[in-house]
């Protein structure tokens, strides 16, 4: 028997039992994710969900990234009934509904398993809350979705529309609807969804919630929208730069931080109302930023998205207004409850649980510094600028590459201690890994361009 340490949690599992039978679901998907952040899931019979709540599924984590290696590679994945929802696109009247629940994982002894991504934002929340403090986040997720002629064919954009485009015949108009519909009933709040300014691409943006829920939250948004493209024969996708010379898709995480039912990052005696609270969370995390992008930007692939010129960050600083510095607190009117930073570099293709535990210790880091120099907020906007300006001016700007995101990950005392010291080995040598394959690979761009000249 693993021990479990929520109070509330054996009234949730015999809720979650009792509606099984019900609703006769017939099968349960078990859901967490790799080290990348990619979602991992197994079926189980619905009859063994009483069991699977008391003692949890045993599975290889070997095969698993970032779960070690094959002599230590038996884990538990114990379900959270908190997450339990019907998956509403497997909600039918043909005896085959189907349902879904988030795990944690466990080692066969019963103890948390250190590389599980949800528990290291688990333990950053508990620093938070040691503190006094609730961590609120709500993520912006622009994604792609892409058609093909044939299954040879290349990806295309599927429509040519651009900012806020409205076309209430067109399949990506309705798509955009069942993705809202489907959120609603697995209990995620859309605020706003709409299309980009890329062609063929969109955004969701849902309502902020605790550190774990909106993680949560954000693996289940991405099942939801690839199953809507599917269901269209189309492929969603949260690739940070699909195309050169368009933009591509970040994930702008807005920040705020409670005490007591009241949002900290406020202050009125302040000329823009915000608190030095909130100063000293956005010094922690200009601080730590490059050390961190290699989590927030974890792919080779988001560093062709974090270039000048596409309304992505470059500058390591902070502002009101323009969008070119990695940290912006935007206009809330003077509301004491909408007082928030956002952080853009993070893109929608990372772990969400690496991300915003990284974010909150990092922001906890500036906080408890006594002696961390503020930053003074700017407005240069450094958009136009090309990699080689920025350089000849002494801008400090983020990492250009993972491999160099990397570095100053592999030399962060705080991500070592964020991470533990082998899950941070793991996420480490994975991200080496995947940069080494980009590495090598020789590209068409290459050929064209260097065959004759060289």
């Amino acid at each position: 028997m693993i021990e479990k340490e929520d109070p509330n949690r054996k009234g949730l599992c015999e809720d979650v039992i009792e509606r099984v039978k019900e609703e006769d679901i017939k099968f349960i998907y078990l859901q967490f994710t790799d080290i990348h952040g990619l979602i991992k899931s197994f079926e189980i019979n619905s009859k063994r969900i009483e069991e699977c709540f008391e003692i949890g599924v045993s599975f290889d984590g070997s095969s698993i990234t970032g779960y070690g290696a094959i002599e230590e590679s038996d884990k538990v994945a114990l379900p959270d009934p908190s997450t339990f929802y019907v998956l509403p696109w497997r909600n039918t009247a043909t005896n085959n509904r189907v349902a879904r629940v988030i795990c944690d994982i466990y080692s066969p002894e019963g103890e948390r398993y250190d590389g599980d991504p949800r528990y290291i934002l688990q333990k950053a929340v508990k620093k938070v809350k040691e503190l006094g403090f609730e961590y609120m986040c709500a993520p912006e997720m622009e994604f792609f979705i892409l058609d093909q002629e044939n299954s040879q064919a290349a990806f295309k954009p599927s429509d040519m529309r651009g900012y806020f485009d409205y076309d209430p015949y067109d399949i990506n108009e309705r798509m955009r609807y069942t993705i809202a519909e489907y959120c609603d009933k697995m209990g995620i709040e859309i605020e706003a969804l709409h299309h980009e300014v890329a062609f063929g691409q969109h955004e969701v943006d849902f309502r902020y919630d605790k550190a774990v829920e909106s993680a949560d939250n954000t693996i289940t948004i991405k099942t939801i929208i690839k199953t809507v493209a599917a269901q269209n024969n189309m492929t969603a996708t949260f690739m940070p730069k699909p195309f050169d010379g368009i933009n591509g898709s970040g994930m702008h995480c807005h920040q705020s931080l409670w005490k007591d039912g009241k949002n900290v990052f406020y202050d009125e005696s302040d000329s823009a109302h915000i608190s030095l609270l909130m100063k000293k969370w956005i010094a922690g995390q200009l601080t730590h930023a490059k050390a961190m992008c290699a989590v927030l930007s974890s792919w080779p692939n988001s560093y062709k998205r974090l270039v000048p010129g596409y309304e992505a960050p470059v500058y390591i600083a902070w502002g009101f207004r323009n969008r070119s510095p990695l940290i912006r607190v935007p206009d809330f009117h003077g509301k004491k409850n909408s007082a928030r930073c956002e952080i853009r570099c993070p893109d929608p293709a990372g772990n969400p649980y690496l991300q915003f535990a990284v974010l909150i210790c990092t922001g906890l880091y500036g906080i408890l510094s006594e002696d961390l120099e503020l930053f003074e907020p700017t407005d240069r906007n450094v958009y136009h600028l090309t990699t080689k300006e920025m350089e000849k001016e002494g801008i400090n700007a983020l990492p250009g590459s993972l491999m160099e995101a990397l570095k100053e990950f592999k030399n962060s005392e705080l991500m070592k201690e964020i991470f533990g010291e082998q899950p941070f080995k793991n996420f480490y040598y994975a991200k080496l890994e995947e940069n080494d394959i980009y590495r090598l690979v020789v590209s068409e761009w290459e050929r064209d361009r260097y065959i004759n000249r060289l």
